[in-house]
């Protein structure tokens, strides 16, 4: 029994497949097949949809990815409408190289479908495994945008960076010897420590770098705009407990 099934793929003509049956399957009888109820619905964008094609798939989601050598990690956010990527945020940590590789990825990735980036090479290992993460999230109805009616506008990516436009960063070093500094936090990079009487940390103060570039593009005095962007968190002030202020990067 042989029969011939027209296949389509996006961008490229039909060609037939010529299907081939084992002997024993060709000798077995037809038994007719039950009902098909089709896949199970997924939550997509404020409603439940039977994804049959990939122009089915709508959602805003992120996928965490790394490397090989585990030496950097990736954050790609992508909001999808109709099976196509029309907005991707790529944000990196731990490698120079991946800084370039996602510059190269922000522009591969928009107008694909989401199957197209799948198997695209996006440079970067673990913008690759990204890549990988955030597909079976956003075919299995896993997104951040699931439940919400119409999905996301795009440009929501950018709303995720707040004010500024830049990515929310933690970093923290430690020794034994000498204790940890808080190096940079959600809310800016750190300029002082706060310490205690027992030379513990308290508090801090911190740099709104985004805020503080967008006041000096826009004329600001540089000196003015780190003043006004100086903010500090948590028992910072002598009242509050705090003796002694240390540089995290020089003390």
């Amino acid at each position: 029994m042989k029969f011939f099934k027209e296949v389509f793929s996006r961008g490229f003509p039909s060609k037939a497949i010529t299907m081939q049956y084992s002997r024993e399957v060709d000798q077995m009888c037809c038994v007719a097949k039950g009902p098909n109820h089709g896949p199970a619905p997924i939550p997509e964008e404020g409603k439940w949809v039977q994804a049959r094609e990939i122009k089915d798939i709508s959602g805003f989601s992120h996928g965490i990815g790394w490397c090989a050598p585990q030496q950097g990690a990736c954050k790609l956010s992508l909001n999808v409408k109709d099976g196509v990527i029309q907005e991707a945020l790529v944000e990196t940590i731990g490698c120079s190289g991946m800084t370039h590789s996602a510059a190269m990825a922000a522009e591969i990735l928009i107008g694909k479908t989401i199957l197209e980036a799948l198997n695209t090479d996006l440079v970067c290992d673990a913008i690759n495994t990204a890549m990988r993460e955030l597909f079976l999230q956003i075919v299995y109805g896993r997104t951040q945008s699931a439940f919400s009616e119409g999905g996301l506008v795009i440009g929501a990516g950018l709303e995720d960076l707040g004010k500024g436009h830049r990515s929310q960063v933690g970093t923290m070093y430690a020794t034994l010897e000498k204790g940890p500094r808080y190096l940079e936090m959600a809310e800016g990079y750190v300029t002082k420590l706060a310490l205690d009487e027992n030379d513990e940390i308290i508090g801090y103060q911190f740099c709104r770098l985004g805020q503080f570039m967008d006041a000096v593009k826009k004329g600001a005095d540089a000196n003015e705009a780190l003043k006004e962007n100086t903010k500090t968190y948590g028992r910072f002030n002598k009242e509050d407990g705090a003796v002694k202020w240390i540089d995290p990067r020089k003390d």
